[in-house]
């Protein structure tokens, strides 16, 4: 069944009327996304450290958001996990997820570094994973002055995040880059096809729908081969072995979850340490929701657990 918390956020969004995302333009669409993320996420919590710094980026500077945990002292050499934020590559930014990277940065004790990529569609695919292969590079070379361990760093997002950590993986063991210690995918976007059955069956009524992502893919890869390139698609790429340890989370009554099922079964075929757990009552964006869903906060918890076991 669905999950009972879950069932009432979606009859309450009924309830109010609040349109889909996809019936406003881009930029009032990532307006009410900041401003609604208020009902369902906790309090951010205190943090050691919290400051924005900007890093270089193919086609300009890349906002980069630097938290260190509660109790950690200034010049501590920390662990820590890069982190991209969801929001179908063209909402979302550094504050609709802060949030999560506080409470991560936290309860694993390691500080987080979330990365601003352009979005679509102002800019469209590769944009989004050029910003986060190069602030993520430029984060492991600048470990010192970051005060983080740069054999401790893991990347990890949240659906669309979820796949620019993916190409991020892939992208760092093409170019004999750094190898993160995990990669931690949260509901992952993984082929832009959308011909999976979660996507027929789960398409409409749990608040991420079948014609939101239409919207989503047509603003960051509005082109039939941006789909079909790995970059795009991450299952499509010719070869996963080697590739960081992940750790898969998924949600039964998301549209997405059969890709980022088969994609914990890909990474496994091809020998890569995989974990992959379903949340089978939940919906899409269940984990930053801990104020109105009490598994949301169970999901942080063990993705912090899991940060904790591989750094």
């Amino acid at each position: 069944m669905l999950d009972p918390q879950a069932k009432a956020l979606i009859n309450l969004v009924a309830e109010k009327g609040i349109p889909p995302m996809h019936a406003s333009p881009p930029v009032e669409a990532r307006q009410f996304y900041r401003e609604r993320r208020f009902f369902s996420q906790p309090e951010p919590p205190e943090v050691a450290e919290s400051k924005d710094i900007q890093v270089p980026g193919p086609l300009g500077p890349i906002p980069v958001r630097v938290i260190r945990p509660i109790g950690s002292k200034a010049d501590a050499i920390l662990p820590a996990l890069v982190y991209y934020h969801g929001g179908g590559h063209v909402i979302g930014d550094l504050d609709t997820h802060d949030t999560l990277c506080r409470s991560l940065a936290n309860l694993a004790g390691c500080s987080v570094l979330s990365i601003d990529y352009r979005m679509g569609p102002e800019h469209v695919m590769p944009a989004a994973s050029d910003d986060c292969v190069a602030a993520t590079k430029w984060i492991h070379s600048h470990a010192a002055t970051l005060k983080i361990d740069p054999t401790r760093i893991a990347i990890g997002g949240d659906s669309a995040g979820g796949h620019l950590a993916a190409v991020v993986a892939l992208t760092l063991k093409q170019d004999n880059g750094f190898k993160p210690v995990l990669q931690l995918l949260l509901y992952p976007v993984t082929d832009a096809s959308q011909e999976r059955e979660s996507m027929r069956t789960n398409g409409e009524g749990y608040l991420l729908t079948r014609e939101t992502m239409v919207y989503f893919f047509g603003h960051y890869m509005p082109e039939q081969w941006m789909r079909k390139d790995w970059r795009g698609s991450p299952m499509l790429a010719k070869d996963h072995s080697g590739l960081p340890p992940a750790m898969v989370i998924t949600a039964g009554y998301d549209p997405l979850h059969d890709e980022g099922r088969d994609y914990a079964d890909k990474l496994s075929a091809a020998g890569v340490p995989t974990q992959y757990i379903c949340f089978a009552r939940q919906i899409h964006g269940f984990i930053p929701m801990g104020r109105i869903i009490d598994e949301a906060n169970t999901a942080v918890k063990l993705c912090a657990q899991t940060l904790r076991d591989h750094f």
